[in-house]
Formats: structure tokens, sequence, C-alpha cells
């Protein structure tokens, strides 16, 4: 189970921490958003050192589907509904000003960047559809209708936005990391007052930001509770009927596809981590129908945080911490989200201005119908009187057959068979598997 990113790049590898450092900025996860935030940092003349539990691009990043888009599902609307125009706008320029940032540092690297347009599409509802290009044109981004006839179904429409970008994304970051001051297989066991014990030694910093996808620093934030994880699976497909743009359901468990060289990539499948849901076997289902002389090459699953109200939380990560900074929640929309994590965190550590901060602060407010569907789920997993535990709350873990995995309802940590850590937020092993 391996992605065709992975396949396809050569990796590169960096030494693990030798004894105690000190930096300016410590940053913690070697994903898109620590290599994003790293880089930028180095080349604005800032001290830093990014610290990396495993190999860099190691967890969801390498298993993304790589689409650079302000096609966020029907995003828009509900943010006018929910924050208001001036504070969905400032969503927008965010992202916009993501996509322009990509644009500009691929001009120099060969990662298979690739405009093209982007579809958010619905199976029957072009009322939702018309909504959404309404308030993206109160926006003032540009936006249309489309029949999306390429999908090899038949659709109610969809939302298309022009020149967007899809890419490698590990040919891009592995050029971006080469030269960074990064230490792999080195493993954060303990955060003191401005400082850090990892397995390999201490490094002590005037500031920190927590980039490990699902934020590992358990006493602050309440993230717990304002993020749930969302499993998706993808199939690569050779033989497949072409798909020139890159198109995504407006439904969580709906499809999506883009095309990578000669080869279709069919997402879904879709549930939250530690439930049911269609995984693979969906997808195997849809492609034997729709492309029934396709051949399977490649599969492999990602894991999304998910935030109560669909907008990242990225800033200070609580109001007891005034030296550590976060990025989460990306919501299946990492990339972008990655490159806005990133301008708003470099700002903010170097004591900057930023105009979108405030949209994507952690500490705005709680008061959605998410979080009673995670209290709900956190306080079932609690009371579940069955082994084996989550090491991170004590949930009861579930096991995934379609993976073969052990995974848990309540906040989406993952082990293999044999007790092994492979998502977050739990960072040790399981040791109650298998017994």
């Amino acid at each position: 189970m391996e992605s065709v990113w992975k396949k396809e790049a050569r990796h590169i590898s960096f030494d693990a921490l030798k004894g105690n450092k000190t930096t300016d900025v410590l940053i913690v996860g070697g994903g898109i958003a620590g290599i994003l935030c790293a880089y930028k940092l180095k080349n604005a003349g800032v001290d830093c050192i990014l610290a990396e539990a495993g190999n860099i691009c190691g967890g969801v990043t390498q298993n993304t589907t790589a689409k650079i888009t302000l096609g966020h599902g029907l995003i828009y609307d509900k943010l006018i509904k929910r924050f208001g125009e001036e504070k969905a706008r400032l969503y927008l320029e965010a992202q916009t000003r993501a996509g322009k940032e990509y644009a500009d540092l691929c001009r120099n690297i060969d990662c298979n960047f690739e405009i093209k347009d982007s579809y958010v599409y619905s199976l029957d509802n072009r009322r939702k559809l018309e909504r959404e290009i309404e308030a993206l044109h109160r926006l003032g981004a540009e936006a249309e209708f489309s029949d999306a006839d390429e999908l090899p179904f038949k659709v109610a429409g969809a939302v298309r936005m022009r020149r967007q970008a899809q890419f490698h994304p590990l040919k891009f970051l592995y050029t971006l990391a080469k030269d960074l001051p990064i230490h792999e297989n080195t493993k954060v066991i303990e955060f003191l007052p401005n400082k850090v014990v990892t397995n390999r030694g201490s490094i002590s910093f005037r500031k920190l930001l927590i980039a490990t996808h699902f934020p590992i620093f358990n006493k602050h934030g309440s993230y717990f509770i304002k993020l749930y994880q969302h499993r998706s699976y993808v199939l690569a497909l050779r033989g497949a009927q072409s798909i020139n743009g890159m198109y995504v359901d407006e439904s969580e468990t709906g499809l999506s596809f883009r095309s990578f060289g000669d080869l279709l990539l069919l997402g879904g499948g879709g549930h939250r981590t530690g439930k049911q849901g269609g995984c693979w076997q969906e997808l195997e289902a849809f492609a034997a129908k729709a492309y029934p002389n396709s051949e399977i090459v490649s599969r492999w699953a990602t894991q999304d945080c998910m935030t109560l109200d669909g907008v990242p939380y990225i800033g200070r990560y609580s109001a007891s911490t005034p030296d550590v900074y976060v990025a989460t929640g990306f919501n299946k929309w990492g990339m972008t989200n990655a490159m806005v994590a990133t301008d708003i965190l470099c700002d903010l550590v170097m004591e900057k201005q930023n105009p979108y901060a405030e949209v994507f602060s952690p500490s705005r407010s709680i008061l959605h119908p998410q979080l009673a569907i995670n209290a709900f789920e956190s306080t079932v997993g609690l009371l579940t009187p069955t082994a084996p535990r989550c090491p991170h709350l004590g949930c009861a873990l579930k096991y995934n057959r379609a993976e073969h995995t052990w995974d848990c309802p309540c906040h989406g940590s993952r082990f293999s068979e044999n007790g092994e850590v492979i998502d977050n937020p739990a960072t040790d092993d399981n040791e109650s598997i298998g017994k």
C-alpha cells in the first residue's frame, strides 16, 4: 500500500539530533506544513530547526491527492452564513495567495506542476451549486456552472474554477527540504517551558510551531474536542478514461478524480476514523463498473483532521501558551491550507501583522453542532468496555478490516496489528494490542 508519489520520488534523509541544541524557532512535524514553515523562516534569516519523529513526508503528506485549488467543496456560501462576507473574503484571499505562491515556487522545481480547472460537483442538487457560484461572485472570485460531462456518470452540475493546479507533492517538498535544518528520527517526548526533550537530546527555543497533523501537546487548546479525523481512500488506475480537470463531490463521502500522467486517481470510500465506510471496496466496485478495462496499479489511504466549522486552526496554540503556535484541521485541503498556515505562522513568530490571522485563529468560538457529535463519540469510546484501548485518552479502539489496523473513533489515532503507532494524536506504541 504505497502512493504513486512515494513510488516515484527519490527520498532524501537527514541525521537525527545529537545532543542538545538551541534555536529561535523549533518546528515539530516534518509534513508539508512543517517543511514550508522551515523553508520560509530560513529564507527570511530566522534561526530554526525542524524535528521529525520519523522521516519527513512519511505521514499524511505522502498520501494526498495534491490538488491546489480554491474549490474546497461548497464552502464559501457556508462561510458567508457563519462568519459574514468579510471573513469569507479573507479566507478566499488567503487561499488565492497560497495558490500563487505554489505557482511561483514550482517554476523552478520539477514536480509535475500543471494548471487544471477545478470542479465541485453535486449528484442531485443544482441549487446548492448555484448558491455557491453566487457566493463566489459576491466575494470577487471567478466561478461558473458546468455540466461536468467528463465524469462517467450523470450529475446535477458542478462549480467550475479555472486555472487551479495539481502537482507531485514529494518531488516538490524534497527539493525544498534538501538544505533545511532538519533532524529526522527525533521524537519529542516531553514539553517544557521553552524547551522540548526528545529521544536524542533536548532543544531549547524562543518560539515553537506544532505541525504534527493532529496536535500532540495535549494539555492545552482542547483540540481533542475541537477536531475529529476522517479517512479516505485512493486507487491509481491505468487504462481508465482520461480526466482533464480535478473533480470532487460536494458530499463528504463522494468520489474525487484527477489525472497523473497516464493514471486516473480515484478517491472516495470515506468515513470517520474508527467507523465503518466504503473503503477500497467501494472504489473497486465503482472502477469495475465505470472502467471495466482498467488496472489498479496502486492504492493508498489518507487521514484528515476536521474542524468544527470548516476552517483550519492556525495561530497561537492556546491563551496559556504564548510562545507556542499550531497548524491543524486542514479539512481535506492540506495543500493550500498548509501554505496559508506557513504565511500566518511565520508572520506571527516574526511579530508581523497578518491580515488572515483572525479568520484562522484557534481561539475562535467552538459553539457548533459538530462539538456535540465529537463529545458524544468521545463519551461512547470512553465508556465502551472493550480492549484494546487508545493510549492517547483511553478510548476503545475499533478494528479496521480494510487496512488491518486498530483505529480510535474518538480522536483518530491508529495502530498496526502489532501495536505500532501509525497516526497521531497518540505518540507511543500500544502495548495492549496483540495480548
